[in-house]
């Protein structure tokens, strides 16, 4: 691909959503790092599944970047769900081979002030390389966390960026400061955290190592550098580091605003401040159709409603909007084994008119169509499957969504008890017939996949039928 061409296909800015659910929030007690990718519609993702290596690449080279860097020769395999114009680039998501989970990346930018000391690295590491020089070479989400520092400490940042880890232990994520620092916390199990294009991280104690990672000097370079005045009180890492302008009350602020909101309704915050808790408690467990829900939301049926009142202008940024290129639900269910316990829900594109799909760790290989895919919509893409109902859904949103939502919902339903009782199946034979246990989950996972895709072929025919009906109705032109 020339340079040029790449450059056109990314011309939109990355922007996402983040949620992540400590485990003693969930109603199934499993632990999710999730996030959507808003980006650009016109870049369909190809799903990718890579096996464990002892001779993987030893060079990280981008493609649409500078960014170069080593990488071990020993390599686990992983999932991820990529651009169609660069494989192994820009991952995303998914699991390793070790059960680690990894979503990659949330935006996120800093202060000008303290960029003036420690300024951004134009071939450093970016956005689109921090997925694949991790994810094959960790196998716990403190691995993953100190993998990426160093990476982070060494070749610097060409962006700001925030990244989840999930094993079946714990969940970590971190958020960068500048051109060589960061800041990573341990999820608290009992509370969730949501963020939006902002970092969000308040508190630092550098001494308790369980529950805190970071650059060495983190504290100390934003008081030399008076970006902290200790005489002031506590460190504070949002207010050192962090960008915080005017654009981030109405693109970032709503989002979490909203968020929390939704999910704890007795939290008053002022949506135009920047008080919200970094975490948060919900109200009761949080579910899985609830999270789907959350990423879904676009301040439904109230005046800063887009879609219900056709206004593109709103400048209240919704969640879901029609330049996510796929939303995904990383769940991890310690009590399981990982085959079945590691499960990725993914939503191609925009996830207000989407259905998220269970991607299990232990499946090897995707149906056909989930591989394919470029910057022109084809019939045999899933990813262009999924955009075209979305298309044309949004030409009448009011009156041609329900159709695609009524349809989405209950095939969600549907398969979350296939899901169910495929499982019961698995934990049935999994240790005294482990190679038709990895048959059934393999066959499961295609018929599923497979599916959704039979769906969406309807959803267009019938979104096809409904529109020549309401065009008819609109130029009838009738005379006699």
């Amino acid at each position: 691909m020339k340079k040029t061409d790449v450059q056109q296909a990314h011309n939109l800015p990355s922007e996402c959503t983040t949620i992540i659910i400590g485990q003693n929030q969930t109603a199934d007690g499993s632990m999710i790092v999730s996030r959507s990718e808003d980006w650009d519609a016109m870049v369909a993702k190809n799903y990718e599944i890579f096996e464990d290596t002892e001779h993987g690449l030893n060079e990280f080279v981008a493609l649409d970047s500078p960014f170069r860097c080593e990488l071990p020769e020993k390599a686990l395999g992983y999932t991820a769900l990529s651009p169609h114009h660069l494989h192994r680039h820009w991952g995303s998501a998914g699991f390793n081979t070790a059960g680690v989970g990894m979503s990659a990346t949330e935006s996120i930018f800093s202060s000008d002030e303290v960029l003036k000391y420690d300024p951004l690295v134009e071939n450093g590491v970016a956005e689109n390389a921090v997925f694949n020089i991790t994810l094959p070479y960790i196998r716990s989400a403190r691995e993953g966390v100190e993998r990426l520092g160093m990476l982070i400490e060494k070749h610097g940042i060409a962006e700001g960026f925030g990244i989840g880890f999930v094993d079946n232990k714990e969940i970590w994520y971190l958020e960068t400061a500048c051109g060589h620092r960061w800041l990573a916390c341990r999820m608290p199990k009992d509370q969730y955290f949501v963020t939006g294009n902002q970092s969000r991280f308040r508190t630092y104690h550098p001494n308790d190592k369980e529950n805190y990672l970071a650059s060495a000097d983190l504290i100390e370079f934003a008081e030399k550098h008076g970006l902290y005045d200790p005489a002031q009180g506590d460190f504070d890492f949002h207010k050192a580091y962090a960008r915080d302008v005017e654009l981030d009350t109405t693109y970032n602020y709503p989002r979490v605003w909203g968020l929390q909101r939704f999910f704890s309704p007795d939290i008053k915050n002022d949506i135009t401040k920047n008080t919200f808790p970094v975490f948060a408690k919900a109200a009761h467990k949080i579910t899985l159709t609830e999270l789907r829900t959350a990423f879904r939301f676009h301040y439904d049926n109230t005046e800063h409603d887009p879609y219900l009142h056709g206004n593109p202008k709103e400048p209240y940024r919704p969640v879901s909007i029609f330049r996510t290129t796929q939303t995904h639900l990383l769940q991890v269910r310690p009590e399981l084994p990982q085959a079945i316990g590691c499960v990725n829900y993914v939503a191609m594109g925009m996830a207000d008119l989407g259905v998220f799909l269970p991607l299990y760790q232990g499946v090897t290989s995707y149906p056909e169509a989930y591989g394919k895919g470029t910057d022109v919509s084809s019939a045999d893409s899933a990813y262009w499957k999924f955009r075209k109902v979305m298309a044309l859904g949004m030409t009448n949103y009011n009156k041609y969504t329900p159709v695609i939502k009524e349809a989405y919902s209950k095939f969600e339903a549907e398969t979350d008890q296939r899901q169910r009782e495929m499982e019961e199946e698995y934990l049935r034979i999994c240790k005294t017939q482990p190679l038709h246990a990895q048959d059934l989950l393999q066959a499961f996972s295609d018929k599923i996949l497979n599916s959704a895709l039979d769906l969406a072929d309807r959803l267009q025919e019938q979104l096809f039928t409904l529109m020549t009906q309401d065009i008819q109705q609109e130029y009838l032109f009738h005379g006699a």
